[in-house]
């Protein structure tokens, strides 16, 4: 079915405006969108329910809503549950935006990668040389963000230079923790705890009483340590009682949020509420080291 480029006009603001506001959408707010007159909308809006692609809801409340035909004619899938998937313009989310699909051109260009986002809401803000950001997508959180080049508005789609991708694994932390974990006894001493580190290449480990996991001890608490005058000192007594832990069945993206927000190198996974091993930021910058 082809459309002229009003009626494309028309069914995607009234696509965006429903679901934005979950209700149907009165002409006159689909003319300030589009910037038509109400008169213009009224007449097209005529000929979109002929074909198939609004049907109309009476009642004070009343407006128009679109149909699955609608969806189709824009070749946007029309999903029972949807997860959005943000958009960013120069750093600002924008509202009432979700990217609907996505593709890769120049692929295979040593130079070079870019991208067509084609999304459901507003695009008409973005211009050349605009800062783009795409997600992240719900399965595989994977962020796309790079430079407007162009903008193709009968198909509702921004056109990027892409400058940076970043995904994250899907599958859970328990499938990337070091179990068992390197542990330090509570009664070592901090000459002791550096050669373990030393050994094993690690810039910390948790603290063990009697095989149950009570703290953690860094390389930051020994050279503390140190620095006050205190070379005598046990582990027990510089270590970091209050654990921060997760559980192993959350996905690494969530985790990996956690190392910022405590300012942490090093977390607790547990199993069933038990500690069972450990991440580290340089276990997860291994897990993405892929060539």
């Amino acid at each position: 079915m082809e459309l002229t480029p009003i009626q494309k006009d028309i069914i995607i603001a009234l696509i965006n405006l429903q679901r934005q506001k979950d209700r149907a959408i009165k002409g006159e707010e689909i003319a300030e969108v589009i910037k038509r007159n109400p008169g213009t909308i009224r007449n097209q809006m005529q000929l979109l329910k002929a074909l198939g692609l609004v049907e109309g809801v009476p009642g004070p409340k009343g407006g128009y809503k679109p149909t699955g035909a609608a969806y189709d004619a824009l070749r946007i899938q029309q999903l029972k549950n949807e997860s959005v998937v943000p958009l960013y313009r120069n750093n600002a989310l924008v509202s009432g935006a979700t990217a609907a699909d996505i593709s890769f051109t120049t692929v295979r260009s040593p130079d070079a990668c870019s991208g067509v986002v084609r999304v459901i809401g507003n695009t008409k803000d973005f211009i050349m040389d605009d800062k783009l950001q795409v997600g992240p997508t719900p399965v595989n959180r994977l962020i796309i963000r790079g430079e407007v080049t162009g903008r193709d508005d009968t198909n509702n789609s921004i056109l990027f230079n892409i400058t940076e991708m970043i995904s994250l694994p899907k599958k859970h932390v328990k499938h990337y923790m070091k179990y068992p974990p390197l542990l330090v006894n509570l009664n070592a001493s901090i000459q002791e705890a550096t050669r373990l580190f030393i050994r094993n290449n690690v810039h910390g480990a948790p603290v063990e009483d009697k095989g149950k996991i009570i703290g953690i001890v860094t390389y930051t608490d020994i050279a503390h340590a140190i620095a006050q005058g205190k070379p005598n000192v046990k582990v027990k007594d510089i270590m970091t009682k209050e654990l921060i832990t997760v559980d192993g069945d959350m996905q690494l993206y969530d985790v990996v949020k956690l190392f910022h927000k405590y300012n942490v190198g090093r977390l607790i996974v547990t199993i069933n509420g038990v500690p069972k091993g450990t991440l580290s930021k340089t276990d997860v910058l291994n897990e993405l080291a892929v060539y």
